[in-house]
C-alpha cells in the first residue's frame, strides 16, 4: 500500500515538474519571437575607392534574455571580397568572430568568381547589450571592361540575416512566422545548432557604391601599344648589346 502511494507521489513530482519545465521554456521561447519583431537591422558603407567598411548595427528591444547568441549572415556579391589576412590580424581587436563558407581567391576578378557567405558572432557584453555595432573591412574586386561607354557601376550589399539562439529556448514551437535554420554554432567550429531566423525584418533594403570600370574599346590599342613598345625595347637592347659586346 505505501509502495504504491509513494509511486503515485513520484509521479506526480515528475509530471508537475515536467509542466513547470514546459512553462519556462515556452515563456522564454515567446520572448525571443518578441525579441525578434521588434528588432532592427541595418548596414552603412563607410569609406571611399576598392577599399571600405561595412558597418551593420543590430537593434535589440525592447529586452535582451539571458543566454542569448546572435548571428548574422552575410551574402556578400561578387563585386566584393573580404582579405582572410587582415581579419585574421585584426581577431584581437574586434568584439566579434567571423566564419568564411569558403576561401577567398584575393586576385580573381569580379566576373570570374562568385558571391561567398560569412557568418559573424557579436559579443554580448554587459547585462542588457541592446545595440551591437559590426565593422568589416571590405574591398572591391576589379571589374569586367565596359564596351558601352560606362565608367563606374554599382555593387549592392544587402543587410545580414539575424538569427537568434537561447539555452533557455529549446523547443521551438509558436514561433511562425519566423523560422528554424541549423547554422554553425561557433565561429571556430564545424558543428551546427538550430538558429530562428528573423523572417521579416524591418531594416533598410541594400545599400550600393560606385566602384570604377575599365573602358573595353580601349583594350586593342593599349594591347598594340603595349606590344610595340616591348618589341621596340628588346630592340634597343639587343642593339645596345651588341655594339658593347655585352654578353
Amino acid at each position: 500500500m505505501y509502495f504504491v502511494l509513494f509511486s503515485v507521489l513520484a509521479c506526480l513530482s515528475t509530471c508537475h515538474c515536467l509542466i513547470e519545465k514546459d512553462e519556462k521554456n515556452e515563456n522564454h521561447c515567446g520572448l525571443l519571437k518578441q525579441l525578434l519583431e521588434s528588432s532592427v537591422v541595418s548596414v552603412e558603407i563607410n569609406k571611399k575607392g576598392f577599399h571600405r567598411e561595412a558597418v551593420t548595427t543590430v537593434d535589440l528591444s525592447p529586452d535582451v534574455i539571458s543566454g542569448l547568441r546572435v548571428l548574422l549572415v552575410h551574402r556578400w556579391p561578387r563585386g566584393v571580397y573580404l582579405d582572410p589576412y587582415q581579419l585574421a590580424s585584426l581577431s584581437g581587436q574586434t568584439d566579434w568572430q567571423i566564419l568564411l563558407d569558403s576561401a577567398i581567391d584575393l586576385e580573381v576578378p569580379a566576373h570570374k568568381t562568385s558571391g561567398f557567405v560569412t557568418y559573424v558572432y557579436p559579443t554580448l557584453d554587459g547585462p542588457t547589450p541592446r545595440l551591437l555595432k559590426v565593422t568589416i573591412p571590405i574591398h572591391g574586386r576589379y571589374l569586367e571592361p565596359s564596351f558601352d561607354g560606362k565608367t563606374f557601376t554599382s555593387v549592392d550589399i544587402d543587410p545580414p540575416e539575424l538569427l537568434l539562439r537561447s539555452e533557455r529556448c529549446l523547443q521551438f514551437n509558436n514561433l511562425e512566422p519566423h523560422t528554424v535554420v541549423d547554422a554553425p554554432c561557433e565561429a571556430d567550429n564545424s558543428s551546427t545548432c538550430s538558429w530562428v531566423k528573423l523572417q521579416h525584418q524591418q531594416n533598410q533594403g541594400s545599400v550600393s557604391f560606385q566602384l570604377p570600370v575599365g573602358d573595353g574599346s580601349l583594350v586593342t590599342p593599349v594591347c598594340g601599344g603595349t606590344l610595340l613598345v616591348t618589341m621596340i625595347c628588346c630592340v634597343a637592347l639587343s642593339k645596345y648589346m651588341w655594339q658593347h659586346r655585352i654578353t
